[in-house]
């Protein structure tokens, strides 16, 4: 028997994909869902949204031209198998869109690019259980996270031999390289006017 599309579970009650699709078209407010598990979309801090923000002002010139497009926190991306359903900060496809048949909204399955601004009551599932999921997307080519208590940016890059690469950095000055929508990114521009609050 279903849950009730009102309602949300416990974290720790499994769920399966078609009750999570049922009280996600329901809800008034936005969940995610992980192998069975579904939790709430809390509301963003000023500081989240200035970062991601800033980031969608540096890419979105640099993206004219070359058939990508970003998205900003409401569209979800849908998981290898069904078993992730998850709404990034920030998304860009490449491309025609590739949308689930499923209930609406729809959720993209062939992402280039995704990102996460991590804080700290985030950054260990972004770190860990997002990028388990987010990894096994055929097109997925970067992860990029960048953190909200502090400079700092976290890059897994996909090489040609299907390894994900690591690089991060704490510097201001540094560019990130985000090859996948072949942007460059300062560090700098994404944290510009951004006041960071360590909790």
């Amino acid at each position: 028997m279903g849950l009730p599309a009102f309602q949300l579970p416990e974290e720790s009650v499994y769920v399966s994909v078609d009750d999570y699709l049922a009280l996600e078209f329901e809800a008034a407010t936005r969940h995610e869902y992980a192998n069975g598990r579904v939790w709430a979309m809390a509301g963003a801090e000023m500081v989240h949204n200035d970062i991601n923000y800033n980031l969608n002002q540096v890419i979105g010139p640099q993206l004219r031209g070359k058939g990508c497009k970003a998205n900003m926190s409401d569209l979800r991306v849908q998981t290898k198998n069904r078993s992730g359903y998850l709404y990034p900060d920030t998304v860009v496809v490449c491309g025609t869109p590739m949308l689930s048949d499923e209930v609406r909204p729809r959720s993209l399955t062939n992402p280039v690019l995704i990102v996460e601004v991590t804080s700290a009551s985030t950054a260990e599932r972004d770190h860990y259980e997002k990028f388990a999921l987010y990894r096994h997307i055929i097109s997925l080519r970067q992860y990029l996270m960048l953190s909200s208590e502090e400079v700092h940016a976290e890059l897994y890059t996909l090489d040609e031999v299907g390894r994900w690469i690591y690089t991060e950095t704490r510097d201001l000055s540094a560019v990130l390289d985000l090859s996948s929508i072949s942007c460059q990114v300062p560090l700098a521009e994404v944290y510009a006017g951004v006041e960071l609050v360590k909790t």
